[in-house]
């Protein structure tokens, strides 16, 4: 990633330059490169599934059953709210704190149709249950990962959901940026420099998972590639390293 690209990304993170845009009517807490970079991975893989932890306002769930709806409406012609919720593409939303007002603007979303909420921390047993009971018909499935960004979450969390990410689909990990912008930015976070979903992700594909949270036994990771021309080409990105897709 070019070095003027992380001096922007640094500069604008100082005015929080990234909550300044909107996905039909939700903040998308996103940076508009990343938004088209996401569609197009997307559109590629075309899932049945997304499963996304880390919902914040919600613009991100809007985007992802956005792109579902278009999708079917590409496949068949037309879209039905009114469809069987078994032949709907679905994006699952977890979250640990679902704010009251954020779930209302969901839900009453002309897309809420296409999205199920979870409220729990995307680590906890019972939510990974309840995620791979949700995955266990689907075909194609992404996973993005956009929650806590301490490297000991973050890890968790692929190791838990990476493997439901299907064969030639993608695992997304924002905000990898973290392990190249000045520590200073992130004084009031748990995570910074050396601690951040970059570093988990190199652990990850590494087999480095050192002492384990999560109560899996399987130490055996699926193959990972970094698909670095996703964020190569948007020169100011979140999620430098963060496009991995499965490769088996």
């Amino acid at each position: 990633m070019q070095k003027r690209g992380i001096q922007l990304l640094s500069d604008a993170a100082r005015y929080s330059y990234s909550f300044n845009f909107d996905w039909l009517s939700r903040p998308i807490i996103q940076h508009p490169q990343d938004i088209v970079a996401f569609q197009e991975v997307v559109w590629e893989v075309k899932p049945d599934l997304i499963i996304e932890l880390g919902i914040a306002r919600g613009g991100s769930l809007i985007l992802s059953a956005s792109l579902l709806a278009l999708m079917e409406l590409c496949d068949s012609g037309s879209v039905s709210v009114e469809s069987s919720s078994k032949e709907r593409r679905k994006v699952i939303g977890v979250d640990i704190d679902i704010r009251a007002h954020n779930r209302s603007s969901i839900e009453s979303h002309a897309l809420s149709p296409w999205i199920t909420l979870i409220e729990g921390s995307s680590v906890d047993e019972k939510t990974i249950s309840t995620i791979k009971e949700y995955a266990k018909d689907a075909q194609r499935i992404m996973v993005v990962l956009d929650s806590n960004h301490t490297e000991s979450h973050v890890l968790n969390e692929l190791i838990s959901y990476a493997p439901l990410v299907s064969v030639g689909s993608f695992c997304v990990v924002f905000d990898t940026v973290i392990q190249l912008m000045p520590d200073e930015l992130f004084e009031d976070r748990e995570w910074g420099v050396g601690n951040n979903p970059g570093t988990a992700v190199e652990r990850y594909l590494s087999g480095d998972w050192g002492p384990l949270k999560s109560n899996t036994t399987d130490r055996k990771s699926p193959c990972f590639e970094i698909v670095t021309e996703c964020s190569d080409k948007l020169l100011i990105t979140a999620a430098p390293s963060g496009f991995l897709r499965r490769t088996g």
